[in-house]
């Protein structure tokens, strides 16, 4: 062993890239390969010859799921007690960008503390389909709202020097077929709604590592195409970590590596690495994709070693605690009929088993074996006694009669009753989608029947994804509790009894029936092909655009007080998609307890020559106001704030013209507005041929004073009184239409003889060089 490797070895600090290349020259070829698969389950692949350590990846996304190293034989799903955070379905609700930063940094530190290098999350896949099984692993069906609760927990993980994993890139928006299925889909729709979130997180966050999805897009492999790991992720947006597989979706490890997939995961024993050997041994693949596959992953292996802090240690007590706080905002309340908060001096009935075994996470890999779990029954002693009814058995969906009258007995005896209902793992899980938007019957038997006899009821909901309310209108009370972690008991006993304020917002709509959703007649497809048919339209910005009436809109949630909007300000009526605009608006606590409010930005573009939605998320904050309080919130919008993403420049593209920045409680409940002049400061590329249609050449006021001048409009209209009472059908309105969608080549028809073919081939060469100029 050489004088310089004895030394590097055991010395982990301040690795710069000239010695990870320098390791790299001294490897073999087939110590390179294994580089590139995992050492086991969970491990990267060390090298001690040359110094080169192991390191742990594991579970996460909402807290750890480490491998319980230390019990013998344990399965691979066999995980240590950790603390269960809440899920992002329920972070995306807060809407608070710093407190998920908090649960980040409280996660990265347990990860220090278990010497985890990286944690495999969060998953920032849109909701496209409010059925998808997976959907409580997901924030939003916004890609906005995904980019910055997304951006803000891998913010929070990595201050504490541990990498997080953004999952699963792209498109796995469906559990059905979903290591076959292909999501098709146009360029725009890609960029606009279902890379929108990585690219935020990615180019604002710098995440370690990156996870190839099973699915493929546009009847292509992620996992194989360059254009996306390569092309996209790293040239233009500029990830410098590793990307890894999920586990079990490599198909053709020669052709993902050349593609940019560095890491396979878990290992292959050896199988895939010696293709790679083989592959470059004739020729097929060049030893510097190896060389550079190796770079990435040394490159955060070193960088997790080199900062790894063995003194970090972790406090269950004080973890569960803070992911109460979390969840606390992480609930939305959907009704009120004047019957929250609750008071000590009623006699309450918890109703349902989740009062007593509350549903705080999903099934499948992200599942946490929590140490403790708070459940509400525990912890509404600290306000009074109630009285406990189990309800319904989620092991099955069947009415039990005994359950049930037990049940109804003791809503009756109660002044109000307080009904815990939602989603059980058979409905909601990893691995398939749901076929419906219903609950068990046997839950919504139970809220009927218990509603019947009770007018002072209320739902708390536990479940990751919309529901049907069949009942809804029977209950004074709704509280949407989402999947909010093992303390998720405290939390919502905290906001029933009014300790604190709910100020959750639904981060997705509530379709009043599943058949109302964009994707309905496509998802999850037929065979292995899922076709994306309704575009850019996911979410509100379909119900919008329809018109539709929905249970509840995305950014709705009630409050214990009230708030009020004011003075809306623009600094400045008029600017350049280069430049930024500043958008003020003041908010006051109208009511009388203190209270949090999430103020809400849209920006809409009434005039488009693409179609756009009514409205799109483009900023939002979390203002904590005391009774009479008066604050002003600012946001700051950029060229991206105004733009759609143009598939003649492949960039994102803001059109000339006026927008309105809109300010409201909801998609659905505008407050303020105000209009802007935006003014673009790019050319979009056009050819101009024959078949150009006038309206394409009016939008371009220099291509138009071109083609006046070949016009003899005068012989397109019918002006003489004769010949107008002979064709009475022509009105002033279809004339008008005639030439605003006429093709240039029906000038030498209309032009009576005045245009010639040599003319018209002279005007499009000169639009052309207009166009080019």
């Amino acid at each position: 062993m050489s004088a310089s490797v004895a030394d590097r070895k055991g010395r982990l600090h301040n690795m710069t890239t000239q010695e990870i290349r320098s390791l790299i020259s001294q490897m073999t070829l087939e110590e390179k390969a294994s580089m590139c698969s995992g050492k086991d389950f969970w491990h990267t692949q060390d090298i001690p010859r040359l110094g080169i350590p192991s390191t742990m990846v594991s579970d996460g996304p909402h807290g750890i799921r480490k491998h319980n190293m230390e019990k013998e034989n344990a399965s691979v799903h066999e995980s240590i007690p950790s603390i269960g955070f809440p899920t992002a379905c329920a972070q995306a609700a807060s809407f608070n960008r710093e407190l998920i930063t908090l649960m980040g940094q409280t996660i990265g530190n347990e990860c220090q503390a278990e010497d985890i290098s990286v944690l495999l999350g969060p998953g920032v896949n849109i909701k496209r389909s409010p059925v998808c099984g997976r959907n409580f692993e997901y924030y939003s069906e916004d890609p906005y709202l995904a980019t910055e609760m997304s951006g803000s927990l891998v913010k929070g993980i990595q201050s504490q020097n541990v990498g997080a994993c953004l999952k699963h890139f792209f498109a796995n928006n469906q559990e059905t077929r979903r290591s076959s299925v292909s999501s098709n889909m146009d360029e725009r729709t890609m960029h606009e709604i279902y890379l929108a979130a990585f690219e935020g997180a990615v180019k604002k966050h710098k995440p370690w590592s990156i996870m190839s999805s099973y699915n493929l897009v546009n009847e292509k492999h992620t996992t194989a195409s360059k254009e996306i790991l390569t092309d996209l992720l790293r040239d233009k947006w500029g990830f410098d970590g590793y990307v890894m597989s999920d586990w079990g979706a490599v198909f053709d490890r020669v052709a993902e590596a050349a593609a940019g997939m560095d890491l396979e995961m878990p290992s292959s024993e050896g199988e895939n690495d010696k293709l790679l050997v083989a592959a470059v041994k004739n020729g097929t693949l060049a030893e510097s994709v190896l060389d550079d596959i190796v770079e990435h992953i040394l490159t955060i292996v070193f960088r997790y070693h080199e900062n790894r802090n063995e003194n970090a240690v972790w406090d269950m007590d004080a973890d569960h605690e803070i992911a109460r706080r979390i969840a606390q905002e992480t609930m939305v309340l959907l009704k009120n009929e004047n019957i929250l908060p609750l008071t000590s001096d009623k006699k309450i009935a918890f109703i349902g088993k989740y009062a007593k075994k509350p549903r705080y996470q999903g099934g499948g890999s992200s599942h946490i074996y929590s140490r403790k779990i708070t459940s509400a029954l525990d912890a509404a002693c600290e306000y009074c006694d109630v009285t406990y009814a189990q309800g319904f058995d989620d092991m099955e969906d069947v009415i039990d009669a005994d359950l049930q009258k037990e049940a109804v007995n003791a809503a009756k005896a109660a002044d109000v009753a307080v009904i815990f209902a939602g989603l059980p793992d058979l409905i909601e899980s990893e691995a398939f989608d749901r076929d419906d938007l219903k609950m068990p019957a046997n839950q919504n038997a139970l809220i009927e029947a218990v509603a019947a006899i009770q007018p002072n009821t209320v739902v708390v909901l536990h479940n990751g994804s919309p529901i049907e309310m069949p009942w809804l209108s029977q209950v004074k009370g709704v509280l949407e509790a989402y999947l909010s972690g093992e303390a998720a008991g405290g939390a919502v006993v905290d906001i029933l009894f009014g300790k604190v304020n709910p100020s959750g917002k639904l981060p997705e709509t509530f379709p009043l029936k599943l058949e109302d959703n964009p994707s309905y007649l496509f998802f999850p497809g037929e065979g292995n092909t899922s076709t994306y048919n309704e575009g850019i339209y996911v979410g509100y910005r379909y119900y919008d655009k329809k018109k539709m009436d929905v249970l509840f809109p995305f950014g709705y949630g009630l409050s214990y007080t009230t708030f009020a909007y004011s003075n809306l300000t623009l600094d400045k009526t008029e600017l350049n998609d280069t430049d930024t605009l500043t958008v003020s608006v003041d908010v006051t606590n109208t009511g009388s307890i203190r209270g949090k409010e999430v103020v809400q930005l849209y920006v809409s573009d009434p005039e488009s020559f693409v179609g756009r939605p009514v409205k799109e998320l483009r900023d939002f904050a979390k203002v904590d106001l005391a009774p009479g309080e008066t604050k002003t919130v600012t946001f700051t919008l950029d060229k991206r704030a105004f733009a759609y993403y143009n598939t003649v420049i492949h960039d994102w593209h803001v059109e000339t013209g006026e927008f309105i920045i809109m300010i409201g409680k909801s998609s659905r409940q505008i407050e303020l507005e105000a209009s802007v002049m935006v003014q673009s400061t790019v050319k979009i590329p056009v050819t101009y041929t024959v078949d150009t249609p006038m309206c394409d050449i009016m939008r371009d006021e220099g291509a138009y004073e071109i083609t006046k001048g070949y016009l003899h409009v005068d012989n397109l209209f019918v002006n003489d009184e004769s010949q107008a009472a002979a064709m009475e059908a022509i009105t002033p309105k279809m004339q008008e239409a005639t030439f605003y969608y006429m093709p240039l080549r029906d000038m030498l028809s209309y032009g009576v003889g005045k245009m010639t073919a040599e003319d018209l081939h002279e005007l499009v060469d000169k639009l052309n060089a207009y166009a080019g100029a």
